[in-house]
């Protein structure tokens, strides 16, 4: 849940303590949004339900997470819904795989770096997915033997084109790939894998989103902020 006073969020966890400026406040075991909590000192917060875009903003973070326009692309391209089974790699602050999660999938993530695994896991607690998503310590593709039956594939990782190599095993029949790739080279041995391993349906596109700025001399394109983030790959399994 998020804990609100004027322009001022916390996301914790029910039952969690929280140490502020105005005092020390209990998030509600079983909060109700909208209700009402005091600090020690007598100052109101509010509980507010949490939102898809409140985990960019507030889980823990171990690196640059995806951007929720990335995120939404990759749930558009690849239609990964309720009862859905998602393979991820490269877990970071794990904002993907929990925007996964709170659409009903079932995902399975991989993340390299042991503090980063434990981070992810305790973000998966605050976004109330601990459930649906599972965090494991380890690079995948030491372990694609083990898996297989995913309807979704998501990667953001380096060595993605060894796993697309070998996407036809581990998704079923019409599932998805993705894969998010900062760089234009890492895109293209994407793209190559897919279409060595026989994927259809290839396409790689680079993620641009460019806010507008509207005054009294006319619009215009923002000249602040992230435009171009990463280029995403997207391919299909026959």
């Amino acid at each position: 849940m998020l804990l609100v006073r004027g322009d001022r969020e916390f996301l914790v966890a029910p039952g969690e303590e929280l140490h502020t400026d105005l005092g020390v406040v209990e998030a509600p075991e079983d909060p109700e949004p909208g209700e009402t909590v005091e600090t020690h000192l007598g100052e109101p917060f509010t509980v507010r339900e949490l939102r898809g875009p409140d985990l960019f903003n507030h889980l823990e973070r171990t690196g640059a997470p995806m951007m929720p326009k990335d995120v939404g692309l990759v749930a558009g391209f690849t239609g990964v819904s309720r009862s859905d089974r998602v393979l991820d790699a490269g877990t970071g602050t794990g904002v993907l795989a929990a925007h996964l999660g709170r659409m009903g999938a079932e995902v399975v993530t991989y993340e390299r770096d042991e503090e980063f695994a434990d981070v992810a896991r305790e973000n998966m607690e605050l976004a109330e997915v601990a459930d649906t998503v599972e965090v494991r310590t380890g690079d995948l593709t030491e372990h694609l033997d083990e898996l297989s039956g995913f309807d979704v594939l998501t990667l953001d990782t380096e060595n993605a084109p060894e796993v697309v190599a070998e996407a036809d095993d581990l998704l079923v029949g019409g599932g998805y790939v993705a894969v998010y790739s900062p760089f234009v080279e890492s895109a293209k041995a994407t793209a190559d894998a897919a279409r060595e391993a026989g994927l259809s349906s290839v396409e790689t596109t680079e993620t641009i989103q460019r806010e507008m700025d509207f005054d009294d001399r006319g619009s215009r394109p923002s000249t602040a902020g992230v435009g171009h983030t990463g280029y995403l790959t997207i391919a299909r399994n026959e």
